[in-house]
Protein backbone atom coordinates (compact mmCIF):
# COMPACT_ATOMS: atom_id res chain seq x y z
CA UNK A 1 0.00 0.00 0.00
CA UNK A 2 1.94 3.09 -0.82
CA UNK A 3 -1.16 5.70 -1.59
CA UNK A 4 -2.47 5.48 1.96
CA UNK A 5 -0.90 4.97 5.13
CA UNK A 6 -2.69 2.52 6.32
CA UNK A 7 -6.24 0.36 5.82
CA UNK A 8 -7.73 2.85 8.65
CA UNK A 9 -7.92 5.49 6.73
CA UNK A 10 -10.04 4.00 4.04
CA UNK A 11 -12.34 2.57 6.77
CA UNK A 12 -16.43 2.83 5.84
CA UNK A 13 -16.89 5.69 8.50
CA UNK A 14 -19.92 3.39 10.18
CA UNK A 15 -16.76 1.02 11.21
CA UNK A 16 -14.59 4.44 12.51
CA UNK A 17 -17.27 5.79 14.40
CA UNK A 18 -18.13 2.53 16.15
CA UNK A 19 -14.21 2.13 17.00
CA UNK A 20 -14.43 5.42 18.26
CA UNK A 21 -17.51 5.18 20.19
CA UNK A 22 -16.10 1.82 21.84
CA UNK A 23 -12.84 3.18 22.98
CA UNK A 24 -14.02 6.19 24.77
CA UNK A 25 -15.31 3.99 27.86
CA UNK A 26 -11.65 2.70 28.27
CA UNK A 27 -10.32 6.07 27.63
CA UNK A 28 -12.18 7.84 30.39
CA UNK A 29 -11.92 5.42 32.93
CA UNK A 30 -7.29 5.34 32.21
CA UNK A 31 -8.22 9.04 32.69
CA UNK A 32 -9.88 8.94 36.00
CA UNK A 33 -7.98 6.17 37.27
CA UNK A 34 -4.78 7.12 36.31
CA UNK A 35 -4.46 11.19 36.39
CA UNK A 36 -5.19 13.65 38.99
CA UNK A 37 -7.18 15.60 37.12
CA UNK A 38 -9.11 13.04 35.04
CA UNK A 39 -10.46 12.14 38.78
CA UNK A 40 -11.36 15.39 39.76
CA UNK A 41 -13.14 16.81 36.22
CA UNK A 42 -14.48 13.24 35.64
CA UNK A 43 -15.79 13.01 39.67
CA UNK A 44 -19.37 10.68 39.36
CA UNK A 45 -19.23 9.81 35.90
CA UNK A 46 -19.60 6.36 35.22
CA UNK A 47 -17.08 5.99 32.10
CA UNK A 48 -19.25 2.65 30.87
CA UNK A 49 -21.93 5.11 29.91
CA UNK A 50 -19.95 7.39 27.54
CA UNK A 51 -20.21 5.49 24.53
CA UNK A 52 -22.24 8.08 21.95
CA UNK A 53 -21.16 11.31 21.07
CA UNK A 54 -23.80 12.98 22.78
CA UNK A 55 -22.79 11.56 25.78
CA UNK A 56 -19.64 12.93 25.46
CA UNK A 57 -20.77 15.89 25.01
CA UNK A 58 -21.78 15.92 28.60
CA UNK A 59 -18.29 16.38 30.06
CA UNK A 60 -16.90 19.44 30.71
CA UNK A 61 -14.43 21.02 28.40
CA UNK A 62 -10.86 21.45 29.48
CA UNK A 63 -9.38 24.58 27.27
CA UNK A 64 -6.04 25.47 27.21
CA UNK A 65 -5.76 28.66 30.02
CA UNK A 66 -7.45 26.03 32.41
CA UNK A 67 -5.04 23.36 31.81
CA UNK A 68 -2.42 26.00 32.55
CA UNK A 69 -3.77 27.43 35.42
CA UNK A 70 -3.98 23.85 36.94
CA UNK A 71 0.16 23.53 35.97
CA UNK A 72 0.60 26.71 37.73
CA UNK A 73 -1.46 25.79 40.96
CA UNK A 74 0.14 22.69 41.46
CA UNK A 75 3.51 23.77 40.80
CA UNK A 76 3.18 26.55 43.41
CA UNK A 77 1.90 23.79 45.83
CA UNK A 78 5.21 21.82 45.11
CA UNK A 79 3.20 19.18 42.99
CA UNK A 80 3.21 17.45 39.90
CA UNK A 81 3.94 19.82 37.27
CA UNK A 82 1.45 18.34 34.53
CA UNK A 83 -1.11 19.72 37.11
CA UNK A 84 -2.34 15.90 37.19
CA UNK A 85 -2.94 15.31 33.82
CA UNK A 86 -0.32 12.76 32.84
CA UNK A 87 -0.16 9.27 34.01
CA UNK A 88 3.25 9.50 32.95
CA UNK A 89 6.36 11.24 34.68
CA UNK A 90 9.71 10.52 36.07
CA UNK A 91 10.60 8.65 39.60
CA UNK A 92 10.47 12.31 41.81
CA UNK A 93 6.44 12.89 40.88
CA UNK A 94 4.87 10.84 43.06
CA UNK A 95 0.81 9.64 42.30
CA UNK A 96 -0.80 8.13 45.00
CA UNK A 97 2.61 7.93 46.81
CA UNK A 98 3.94 5.93 44.33
CA UNK A 99 6.66 7.14 42.09
CA UNK A 100 5.84 8.21 38.03
CA UNK A 101 7.76 6.81 35.64
CA UNK A 102 7.75 6.50 31.41
CA UNK A 103 8.27 9.66 30.34
CA UNK A 104 11.09 10.09 27.46
CA UNK A 105 11.06 13.77 27.15
CA UNK A 106 9.46 16.65 28.84
CA UNK A 107 8.49 19.93 26.71
CA UNK A 108 8.06 23.67 27.57
CA UNK A 109 5.73 25.62 25.46
CA UNK A 110 4.73 28.64 26.16
CA UNK A 111 2.51 29.80 29.36
CA UNK A 112 4.73 27.60 30.58
CA UNK A 113 2.63 24.66 29.95
CA UNK A 114 3.97 21.43 30.39
CA UNK A 115 3.99 18.37 28.37
CA UNK A 116 5.20 14.78 28.81
CA UNK A 117 6.27 12.34 25.79
CA UNK A 118 5.86 8.58 26.20
CA UNK A 119 7.82 5.71 24.55
CA UNK A 120 5.48 4.75 21.65
CA UNK A 121 7.09 4.65 18.37
CA UNK A 122 5.21 7.80 16.15
CA UNK A 123 4.24 9.17 19.81
CA UNK A 124 2.35 12.09 18.04
CA UNK A 125 1.18 10.30 15.07
CA UNK A 126 2.52 12.51 12.29
CA UNK A 127 3.84 9.87 10.10
CA UNK A 128 0.42 9.80 8.37
CA UNK A 129 0.75 13.24 7.38
CA UNK A 130 4.11 12.82 6.38
CA UNK A 131 3.15 10.02 4.14
CA UNK A 132 0.59 11.65 2.97
CA UNK A 133 2.40 14.50 1.72
CA UNK A 134 5.08 12.40 0.21
CA UNK A 135 7.83 11.03 3.10
CA UNK A 136 8.71 7.60 2.36
CA UNK A 137 11.46 5.12 3.83
CA UNK A 138 15.22 6.29 2.93
CA UNK A 139 14.16 10.01 3.00
CA UNK A 140 16.10 12.53 3.95
CA UNK A 141 14.27 15.14 5.47
CA UNK A 142 15.97 18.45 6.85
CA UNK A 143 13.83 19.49 10.04
CA UNK A 144 13.70 23.00 10.58
CA UNK A 145 11.30 23.17 13.79
CA UNK A 146 13.45 23.95 17.20
CA UNK A 147 14.61 21.70 19.29
CA UNK A 148 15.15 24.23 22.20
CA UNK A 149 12.13 23.12 24.98
CA UNK A 150 9.57 22.93 22.55
CA UNK A 151 8.50 20.12 20.99
CA UNK A 152 7.72 20.96 17.45
CA UNK A 153 11.01 19.44 15.99
CA UNK A 154 10.51 15.67 17.87
CA UNK A 155 6.95 16.05 17.10
CA UNK A 156 8.45 15.91 13.15
CA UNK A 157 11.20 14.15 13.57
CA UNK A 158 9.95 10.79 15.43
CA UNK A 159 7.17 10.92 12.21
CA UNK A 160 9.66 10.57 9.75
CA UNK A 161 11.52 8.23 11.49
CA UNK A 162 8.43 5.93 11.86
CA UNK A 163 8.12 6.10 8.30
CA UNK A 164 11.91 5.24 8.45
CA UNK A 165 13.42 8.46 6.68
CA UNK A 166 17.01 9.71 8.18
CA UNK A 167 16.44 13.15 9.86
CA UNK A 168 19.01 16.07 9.88
CA UNK A 169 18.06 18.36 13.12
CA UNK A 170 18.85 21.82 11.80
CA UNK A 171 16.27 23.67 13.65
CA UNK A 172 15.50 27.64 13.28
CA UNK A 173 17.72 30.38 12.23
CA UNK A 174 21.46 29.88 10.74
CA UNK A 175 20.27 30.51 7.93
CA UNK A 176 23.76 29.93 5.59
CA UNK A 177 24.81 27.26 7.85
CA UNK A 178 21.71 25.17 6.67
CA UNK A 179 22.09 26.23 3.05
CA UNK A 180 25.32 25.37 3.28
CA UNK A 181 24.14 21.32 4.87
CA UNK A 182 21.55 21.03 2.22
CA UNK A 183 23.64 21.69 -0.79
CA UNK A 184 25.91 18.95 0.53
CA UNK A 185 23.58 16.58 1.99
CA UNK A 186 20.87 16.84 -0.48
CA UNK A 187 18.36 16.07 1.78
CA UNK A 188 14.49 15.27 -0.47
CA UNK A 189 12.45 16.55 1.90
CA UNK A 190 11.85 19.83 4.16
CA UNK A 191 9.80 19.69 7.87
CA UNK A 192 9.29 23.17 9.39
CA UNK A 193 7.15 26.57 8.84
CA UNK A 194 5.87 27.69 5.84
CA UNK A 195 8.03 31.09 6.03
CA UNK A 196 11.03 29.62 7.20
CA UNK A 197 11.06 27.53 3.74
CA UNK A 198 10.41 30.71 1.63
CA UNK A 199 13.68 32.67 3.32
CA UNK A 200 15.53 29.33 2.62
CA UNK A 201 14.91 28.81 -1.07
CA UNK A 202 15.57 33.21 -1.29
CA UNK A 203 18.75 32.89 0.43
CA UNK A 204 19.69 30.19 -1.66
CA UNK A 205 19.09 32.37 -4.87
CA UNK A 206 21.42 34.95 -3.43
CA UNK A 207 24.35 32.88 -2.24
CA UNK A 208 24.22 30.05 -5.10
CA UNK A 209 24.03 27.44 -2.39
CA UNK A 210 21.24 25.23 -3.88
CA UNK A 211 18.27 23.87 -2.61
CA UNK A 212 17.16 22.08 -5.62
CA UNK A 213 17.13 18.55 -3.39
CA UNK A 214 14.13 18.92 -1.61
CA UNK A 215 10.96 18.58 -3.24
CA UNK A 216 8.54 18.05 -1.01
CA UNK A 217 8.25 19.59 2.98
CA UNK A 218 5.87 19.00 5.38
CA UNK A 219 4.79 22.49 7.36
CA UNK A 220 2.74 23.39 10.21
CA UNK A 221 3.20 26.15 12.83
CA UNK A 222 1.46 28.70 11.18
CA UNK A 223 -0.87 29.82 8.44
CA UNK A 224 -0.09 28.56 4.56
CA UNK A 225 -1.78 30.49 2.50
CA UNK A 226 -2.54 29.10 -1.13
CA UNK A 227 -0.43 32.06 -2.81
CA UNK A 228 2.85 31.14 -0.85
CA UNK A 229 2.09 26.94 -1.57
CA UNK A 230 1.54 27.90 -5.32
CA UNK A 231 5.43 29.80 -5.42
CA UNK A 232 6.78 27.28 -3.61
CA UNK A 233 5.31 24.98 -6.25
CA UNK A 234 6.65 26.89 -9.13
CA UNK A 235 10.26 26.38 -7.46
CA UNK A 236 10.07 22.29 -7.33
CA UNK A 237 8.68 22.06 -3.87
CA UNK A 238 5.06 20.55 -3.08
CA UNK A 239 4.33 21.63 0.60
CA UNK A 240 1.24 20.12 2.49
CA UNK A 241 0.72 21.51 6.00
CA UNK A 242 -0.69 19.56 9.19
CA UNK A 243 -2.49 20.93 11.89
CA UNK A 244 -0.91 19.50 15.76
CA UNK A 245 -0.46 20.56 19.12
CA UNK A 246 1.90 19.77 21.78
CA UNK A 247 -1.14 18.52 23.57
CA UNK A 248 -2.86 16.44 21.20
CA UNK A 249 -0.32 15.58 18.55
CA UNK A 250 -1.60 15.33 15.19
CA UNK A 251 -5.42 16.59 14.91
CA UNK A 252 -5.65 16.86 10.60
CA UNK A 253 -3.49 16.81 7.74
CA UNK A 254 -3.62 18.10 3.89
CA UNK A 255 -3.98 15.58 1.26
CA UNK A 256 -3.11 15.76 -2.48
CA UNK A 257 -6.53 16.29 -3.01
CA UNK A 258 -5.94 19.91 -1.28
CA UNK A 259 -9.63 20.50 0.04
CA UNK A 260 -9.58 20.63 3.41
CA UNK A 261 -7.64 18.73 6.67
CA UNK A 262 -8.43 15.50 7.12
CA UNK A 263 -8.57 13.77 10.75
CA UNK A 264 -6.00 12.02 12.16
CA UNK A 265 -7.65 8.12 13.36
CA UNK A 266 -6.62 8.71 16.47
CA UNK A 267 -8.85 11.90 17.87
CA UNK A 268 -12.40 12.40 18.59
CA UNK A 269 -13.29 15.62 17.40
CA UNK A 270 -15.88 18.15 18.20
CA UNK A 271 -16.58 21.88 16.81
CA UNK A 272 -18.59 23.44 19.44
CA UNK A 273 -19.66 26.93 19.84
CA UNK A 274 -16.86 29.10 21.43
CA UNK A 275 -17.33 30.10 25.01
CA UNK A 276 -19.46 26.72 25.58
CA UNK A 277 -18.78 22.87 25.26
CA UNK A 278 -22.40 22.50 22.91
CA UNK A 279 -21.23 21.39 19.57
CA UNK A 280 -22.08 22.87 16.91
CA UNK A 281 -24.04 21.80 13.48
CA UNK A 282 -21.77 20.45 10.76
CA UNK A 283 -20.52 23.11 8.55
CA UNK A 284 -21.24 25.90 11.52
CA UNK A 285 -17.51 27.74 12.52
CA UNK A 286 -16.91 26.86 16.28
CA UNK A 287 -14.03 25.64 18.76
CA UNK A 288 -12.09 22.69 17.86
CA UNK A 289 -12.43 20.25 20.82
CA UNK A 290 -10.23 16.73 21.11
CA UNK A 291 -10.58 13.61 23.25
CA UNK A 292 -6.88 12.53 22.40
CA UNK A 293 -6.75 8.57 22.65
CA UNK A 294 -3.58 8.82 24.16
CA UNK A 295 -3.45 6.94 27.24
CA UNK A 296 0.04 8.42 28.64
CA UNK A 297 -1.69 12.06 28.30
CA UNK A 298 -5.13 11.41 28.41
CA UNK A 299 -7.02 14.39 27.78
CA UNK A 300 -10.29 14.54 27.50
CA UNK A 301 -12.34 17.02 25.63
CA UNK A 302 -9.58 19.71 25.02
CA UNK A 303 -9.91 22.71 23.80
CA UNK A 304 -7.15 23.82 21.37
CA UNK A 305 -8.58 27.80 21.30
CA UNK A 306 -8.62 27.40 17.62
CA UNK A 307 -11.45 28.00 15.53
CA UNK A 308 -13.03 25.29 12.57
CA UNK A 309 -15.59 23.83 10.83
CA UNK A 310 -16.41 20.11 9.55
CA UNK A 311 -16.61 19.88 5.55
CA UNK A 312 -19.12 18.13 4.28
CA UNK A 313 -18.80 14.73 2.22
CA UNK A 314 -15.57 12.19 2.09
CA UNK A 315 -12.09 13.69 0.68
CA UNK A 316 -11.42 13.13 -3.35
CA UNK A 317 -8.24 11.49 -2.31
CA UNK A 318 -10.06 8.08 -0.78
CA UNK A 319 -9.66 8.85 2.83
CA UNK A 320 -12.82 8.62 4.30
CA UNK A 321 -12.52 10.15 7.59
CA UNK A 322 -13.97 13.60 8.60
CA UNK A 323 -13.26 16.54 7.36
CA UNK A 324 -11.97 20.13 8.18
CA UNK A 325 -11.57 23.23 6.74
CA UNK A 326 -8.40 23.89 8.20
CA UNK A 327 -7.41 27.21 10.70
CA UNK A 328 -10.18 29.44 10.95
CA UNK A 329 -8.34 32.11 13.31
CA UNK A 330 -8.81 31.56 17.28
CA UNK A 331 -12.07 31.14 19.43
CA UNK A 332 -10.93 33.41 22.74
CA UNK A 333 -12.66 36.45 22.04
CA UNK A 334 -12.70 37.62 25.13
CA UNK A 335 -12.52 41.45 25.12
CA UNK A 336 -12.38 44.55 27.59
CA UNK A 337 -15.49 47.26 27.46
CA UNK A 338 -15.42 49.93 29.54
CA UNK A 339 -12.95 48.37 31.72
CA UNK A 340 -15.02 45.25 32.59
CA UNK A 341 -14.18 41.69 30.50
CA UNK A 342 -16.68 40.28 28.80
CA UNK A 343 -16.40 36.35 27.71
CA UNK A 344 -17.46 34.46 24.96
CA UNK A 345 -19.13 32.13 28.01
CA UNK A 346 -21.05 35.17 28.94
CA UNK A 347 -22.61 35.76 25.44
CA UNK A 348 -23.55 31.95 25.26
CA UNK A 349 -25.16 32.13 29.09
CA UNK A 350 -27.98 34.88 27.73
CA UNK A 351 -29.10 32.40 24.78
CA UNK A 352 -29.54 29.56 27.14
CA UNK A 353 -31.37 31.71 29.45
CA UNK A 354 -33.67 32.74 26.56
CA UNK A 355 -35.30 29.86 24.57
CA UNK A 356 -36.04 31.96 21.54
CA UNK A 357 -32.80 32.96 20.73
CA UNK A 358 -31.24 30.69 18.30
CA UNK A 359 -27.88 32.43 18.17
CA UNK A 360 -26.02 35.32 19.15
CA UNK A 361 -23.29 37.93 18.33
CA UNK A 362 -22.01 40.91 20.44
CA UNK A 363 -20.78 43.79 18.54
CA UNK A 364 -18.69 46.00 20.41
CA UNK A 365 -18.22 49.52 18.37
CA UNK A 366 -17.24 53.23 19.11
CA UNK A 367 -13.90 54.51 20.04
CA UNK A 368 -11.75 53.76 23.54
CA UNK A 369 -13.58 54.83 26.83
CA UNK A 370 -16.97 55.14 24.71
CA UNK A 371 -18.02 51.69 24.23
CA UNK A 372 -21.39 50.20 22.82
CA UNK A 373 -22.59 46.76 23.10
CA UNK A 374 -25.03 45.86 20.64
CA UNK A 375 -26.28 41.76 21.08
CA UNK A 376 -27.91 40.70 17.48
CA UNK A 377 -29.72 37.79 18.00
CA UNK A 378 -31.05 35.64 15.87
CA UNK A 379 -34.75 34.50 16.33
CA UNK A 380 -37.89 32.65 14.18
CA UNK A 381 -39.35 34.63 11.97
CA UNK A 382 -39.15 38.57 10.66
CA UNK A 383 -37.20 40.89 13.47
CA UNK A 384 -40.25 42.79 13.57
CA UNK A 385 -42.03 40.12 14.60
CA UNK A 386 -40.73 39.39 18.09
CA UNK A 387 -42.40 38.08 21.29
CA UNK A 388 -43.50 40.11 23.63
CA UNK A 389 -40.94 41.90 25.89
CA UNK A 390 -38.33 39.43 24.74
CA UNK A 391 -35.97 42.59 23.82
CA UNK A 392 -36.44 44.10 27.48
CA UNK A 393 -35.38 41.00 28.87
CA UNK A 394 -32.41 39.32 27.42
CA UNK A 395 -31.17 43.05 27.80
CA UNK A 396 -31.57 42.99 31.15
CA UNK A 397 -29.89 39.60 31.28
CA UNK A 398 -26.98 41.25 29.52
CA UNK A 399 -26.91 43.29 32.26
CA UNK A 400 -27.40 40.46 35.09
CA UNK A 401 -24.63 38.41 33.26
CA UNK A 402 -21.54 41.06 32.23
CA UNK A 403 -23.04 44.06 34.28
CA UNK A 404 -22.94 45.90 31.24
CA UNK A 405 -25.51 47.40 29.01
CA UNK A 406 -26.89 46.42 25.37
CA UNK A 407 -28.55 47.45 22.77
CA UNK A 408 -31.10 44.36 21.29
CA UNK A 409 -31.12 43.91 17.72
CA UNK A 410 -33.17 41.25 16.14
CA UNK A 411 -31.95 39.48 12.89
CA UNK A 412 -33.51 36.96 10.77
CA UNK A 413 -32.07 33.14 11.33
CA UNK A 414 -29.33 32.10 9.00
CA UNK A 415 -28.46 35.88 8.54
CA UNK A 416 -25.26 36.11 11.59
CA UNK A 417 -21.88 35.65 9.36
CA UNK A 418 -20.77 31.83 9.81
CA UNK A 419 -17.21 33.05 11.23
CA UNK A 420 -17.65 31.49 14.75
CA UNK A 421 -17.28 34.59 16.21
CA UNK A 422 -19.46 35.18 19.14
CA UNK A 423 -18.02 38.80 19.99
CA UNK A 424 -16.77 41.18 17.65
CA UNK A 425 -14.42 43.94 18.45
CA UNK A 426 -15.60 46.92 15.88
CA UNK A 427 -13.95 49.67 18.06
CA UNK A 428 -11.48 52.54 16.35
CA UNK A 429 -8.11 52.06 17.95
CA UNK A 430 -6.60 55.31 16.28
Amino acid sequence: MTEFYDALEQRDPAEREAALMAALPRHIAQAQAATAAGAALLQGVDAATITSRAALATLPVTRKHELLARQQASRAAGGDPFGGFAAIGWRALLRGGQPMAGARRVYQSPGPIYEPEGHAADYWRVARAMHAAGFRAGDLVHNCFSYHLTPGAWIMESGAQALGCTVIPGGVGNTEQQLQAIADLKPQAYAGTPSFLKILVEKSAETGLSVASITKAMVSGEAFPPSLRDWLAERGITAYQSYATADAGLIAYETPAREGLVLDEGIVLEIVRPGTGDPVPDGEVGEIVVTVLNADYPLIRFGTGDLSAVLAGPCPSGRSNTRIKGWMGRADQTTKVRGMFVHPGQVAEVVRRHAEVARARLVVEGEMASDRMTLKIEVPGAPDALPAGLSAAVADSVRDITKLRADIVAVAPGSLPNDGKVIEDARSYR
